[in-house]
């Protein structure tokens, strides 16, 4: 079972009545010629390590490797715990847990990249704030990854995920569609739904660039994690409250590709332009006179 586009990808769901994580899921084991405990053995390793990575550093804080970022999480759920956070427990959660991850990244510890490094924060920030939330089993958690999965897929087929690529809509951007589209499923939502969540995503992320201080992905990397949680929030919320989107999936995928191609050599992950370039930003790493 394969799928070349969302629009193949929607007709298997609907023929076949199956949701996005179960077609993935298939094509796993098709494509891969594995059984299903080999793969659901994988899915769990997969899993083990997104929550290690997005609690390790919330108990023990550590300096990233550039000096740029740690204890960043840590600091987020103390505010949260202290009862003074702002943006409610599901998103409060998912920022500190993609924060966290992106710190365990920097500090030469063992993450997911789904689909990057620089991107690893926002799937399993969001997914796992869901499973707390909501109470979820881990199984539905798999599930949602595979969801997330096949959007990443289509992505790394007909377009990009690399930052230098296509700057940090294809890094971030595709992220934040994976983790809003496996939301979307989570909570209820239709196929249709999931893919129009992942296209507003896209569309709210369309022109972002990549511009890593010191070329480490460090900063703004992390917070841009944490805006992507954000992003995936509010377009998972869009398409499950029937809201109407526009510009299906692979044509908003196809806009992401084409703006990336065109943005400037000093927006695609160089760190000689934007954040990057800036003065505090140079002094911070030692990278300009």
């Amino acid at each position: 079972m394969d799928f070349k586009n969302a629009k193949e990808l929607l007709k298997v769901c609907q023929e076949q009545d199956l949701s996005i994580s179960a077609v993935m899921l298939q094509r796993e084991l098709t494509e891969g010629e594995q059984d299903p405990e080999e793969t659901d053995r994988k899915m769990d390793r997969v899993l083990e390590i997104m929550k290690s990575a997005a609690s390790t550093p919330i108990h023990t804080p550590v300096k990233s490797m550039g000096g740029l970022i740690g204890g960043e999480a840590k600091k987020i759920s103390d505010h949260k715990d202290a009862g003074k956070g702002l943006c409610g427990n599901l998103l409060e959660r998912a920022v500190i847990y993609a924060m966290a991850t992106l710190e365990t990244n920097a500090s030469m510890g063992v993450i997911v990249a789904s689909p990057t490094a620089g991107s690893a924060g926002i799937v399993p920030g969001l997914l796992l704030a869901l499973q707390e939330t909501y109470d979820l089993s881990d199984e539905q958690i798999k599930q949602g990854l595979y969801n997330a999965s096949a959007i990443g897929y289509l992505a790394m087929r007909n377009a990009t995920v690399a930052g230098a690529v296509g700057g940090c809509q294809a890094e971030v951007g595709i992220a934040s569609a994976m983790a809003a589209s496996a939301t979307v499923e989570l909570m209820g939502g239709s196929p249709e739904q999931s893919l129009a969540a992942a296209s507003t995503v896209l569309m709210n992320m369309l022109g972002l660039v990549c511009d890593p201080v010191g070329g480490l992905v460090e900063y703004p990397c992390q917070n841009r994690n944490a805006a992507g949680v954000a992003n995936a929030t509010i377009a998972a919320e869009i398409a499950l409250s029937g809201v109407r989107q526009l510009i299906p999936f692979d044509e908003m995928l196809e806009a992401v590709y084409t703006v990336g191609k065109r943005l400037p050599a000093e927006l695609r992950e160089t760190a000689l332009g934007g954040c990057a370039t800036t003065p505090s930003a140079c002094a911070a790493c030692h990278m300009c006179d």
